[in-house]
C-alpha cells in the first residue's frame, strides 16, 4: 500500500482543452452590451466549445425590484468633418459609442458636442468605456489627444442605433454530479472589446466547462453563468429561486488574463469557498492578497445580497478600477496573454478539484490511535520526506481529527498541510478500514 500525494491537487488533464488566448481574440471585436445580438454571437461561439442552453427574458419583465431594459441595436456611428471626412468611426472600435445611445443625425457646434465626448485627459491616446443603461443619452468616447485636434465650429454626428422592445439573453451550462450540490461559476459578457474585464472570465470559465463536460463524474455538479453584469445576475436569482439551497460554493472570475498577482475577495459570510481559494493560492506558491467582501464590484455582490447570502467569492488577478488599463481600449488582446490565462484556468480547476473532493470522515475503530503496524500503515509511509508526498504526521493528523465534525480542508489548514496530502493520508486510512464518510 502506497501513499500518493499528487501535485496539489493538479487535475488528470492539466491543459486547457481548447487555446484560450485564441478565443480571446475570436470574441474581441464583437459588440457586446447589455442586451441585443452582440451577446448572442459571443454565446454562439462559446458554444462551439461547451453545450450552452440560452435563454431569452423578454423586455420588461420583472425581475425582483428590476424589469429587464429594452434591447439595444447598435448598426454604425461617426463623426464627420463638414468636408465628409471621418474622424471617428464606431465600425473601428465599437468603444467609440457610448454604451446604449440613443440616435442621433444631424450637425452640432462643438461646443454642443462637448458635452457628448468622454475622454481620459491623464490617458490621451486611450479610449474610455461608457455606457447610459439607464439615461436617455447618447454620446462618443475617442482619445483626448483626437478631441485636441478637433476644432472646426461643428460637426456631423450619427449614431445608428434603436432601443426597442426586444429581450435579455444569457447562456447557462449544468453538469449534475452524483449528488445534489453543486458548484457555481459566473462570469459577465456585456463588456465590448475589453479582453481582461470581460473575456478572460468567459475563456477560463468555457475551458472548465469542456473539462467537466469530457466525462469526469464528480460529486458536486458544476454550473456555469454567462450573464450580462448586474441584470443579468438579478434576472438569474429571480428565475432560478429552486436552485439555490443546491449551491453550495460559488465563484465570479474576471479580469484572470493579465500577469500580475492574484487577489480574491471573500464572501459576504464567510464561506467555504473563501478557505478552498486561500488553501490553493498559498500551496501554489502563487502571490496574491485576500481581501474582505464590500458591496462593490462584481456579481458577487448580487448573489452576496440579503435575502440571498449565497457563498460567493471574486478571484482576480488585477483588481477593477486599480490598474490603468481598466474599462478603456488598453485593455486589448495583448494586455492579456496566454501564460496568464492557463495559470488562471488551472488555478480554478484545483479549486473546484478541491471542492469536490472535501468531505468529512470519521473513525470507526474505537477510542485512542489505531495500531498501524498490523495495517501496514508504517510500511505505507516508511521513506517518505516531507517534500515529497503524505507523511506519517499527515496520517496521524487525519486520525486525530476524523472526529465527524473536521473536514479534510479543516484538517489541512489546521495540520498547515496541503490538502492533497491529507486527501492522500485519509484515502489510505480509508482503505485500511480506519475511517467511513459522514453522511
Amino acid at each position: 500500500m502506497n501513499l500518493v500525494a499528487p501535485d496539489a491537487f493538479r487535475a488528470i488533464d492539466p491543459e486547457p482543452p481548447f487555446d484560450l488566448h485564441t478565443l480571446v481574440r475570436k470574441l474581441y471585436p464583437l459588440p457586446r452590451s447589455l442586451t441585443g445580438d452582440g451577446v448572442r454571437e459571443t454565446l454562439r461561439e462559446i458554444g462551439r466549445h461547451v453545450r450552452l442552453r440560452i435563454h431569452e427574458v423578454p423586455s420588461g419583465t420583472p425581475v425582483l425590484d428590476w424589469r429587464v431594459p429594452p434591447e439595444w441595436t447598435m448598426r454604425g456611428g461617426s463623426i464627420r468633418s463638414l468636408d465628409g471626412d471621418t474622424i471617428v468611426d464606431w465600425a473601428g472600435n465599437n468603444l467609440h459609442v457610448m454604451g446604449y445611445s440613443t440616435p442621433v443625425h444631424g450637425t452640432v457646434t462643438r461646443e454642443d458636442l462637448a458635452g457628448h465626448i468622454h475622454t481620459l485627459p491623464e490617458q490621451p491616446d486611450a479610449i474610455p468605456y461608457r455606457t447610459a443603461y439607464h439615461a436617455q443619452s447618447w454620446g462618443f468616447c475617442i482619445p483626448d489627444r483626437l478631441w485636441a485636434t478637433m476644432t472646426d465650429d461643428a460637426y456631423r454626428v450619427d449614431i445608428d442605433s434603436e432601443l426597442a422592445p426586444g429581450s435579455l439573453t444569457y447562456g447557462e451550462l449544468f453538469i449534475p454530479g452524483h449528488g445534489a450540490e453543486e458548484v457555481v461559476v459566473s462570469v459577465h459578457v456585456c463588456h465590448p472589446s475589453l479582453a481582461n474585464d470581460n473575456l478572460s472570465g468567459m475563456v477560463v470559465a468555457a475551458a472548465l466547462a469542456a473539462r467537466q463536460a469530457a466525462g469526469r463524474r464528480n460529486r458536486l455538479g458544476l454550473r456555469i453563468l454567462f450573464l450580462p453584469a448586474t441584470i443579468g445576475a438579478i434576472t438569474w436569482l429571480a428565475r432560478n429561486e429552486d436552485v439555490l439551497p443546491r449551491i453550495r460554493h460559488g465563484l465570479v472570475l474576471t479580469c484572470v488574463g493579465d500577469p500580475g498577482p492574484f487577489h480574491y475577495k471573500n464572501s459576504r459570510r464567510g464561506a467555504p469557498i473563501d478557505r478552498a481559494v486561500g488553501h490553493v493560492l498559498r500551496h501554489g506558491g502563487h502571490p496574491h492578497a485576500l481581501l474582505p467582501f464590500t458591496p462593490y464590484g462584481y456579481d458577487e455582490r448580487q448573489f452576496c445580497s440579503p435575502g440571498y447570502d449565497l457563498p460567493f467569492g471574486c478571484l482576480m488577478r488585477a483588481v477593477h478600477g486599480t490598474f490603468p488599463e481598466y474599462h478603456t481600449s488598453l485593455d486589448d488582446c495583448d494586455f492579456v496573454t496566454p501564460a496568464a490565462l492557463e495559470q488562471s484556468y488551472r488555478l480554478v480547476a484545483d479549486v473546484i478539484d478541491l471542492l469536490d473532493a472535501d468531505r468529512t470522515l470519521v473513525r470507526i475503530d474505537g477510542r485512542g490511535e489505531p495500531q498501524l503496524g498490523r495495517r501496514g500503515l508504517y510500511r505505507a509511509i516508511a521513506g517518505q520526506s516531507e517534500a515529497g508526498g503524505a507523511t506519517q504526521m499527515d496520517l496521524l493528523w487525519v486520525l486525530n481529527l476524523a472526529d465527524g465534525r473536521h473536514s479534510l480542508l479543516d484538517m489541512a489548514e489546521q495540520a498547515e498541510r496541503p490538502f492533497a496530502h491529507i486527501k492522500a493520508a485519509a484515502d489510505v486510512a480509508e482503505q485500511a478500514g480506519l475511517l467511513r464518510e459522514v453522511a
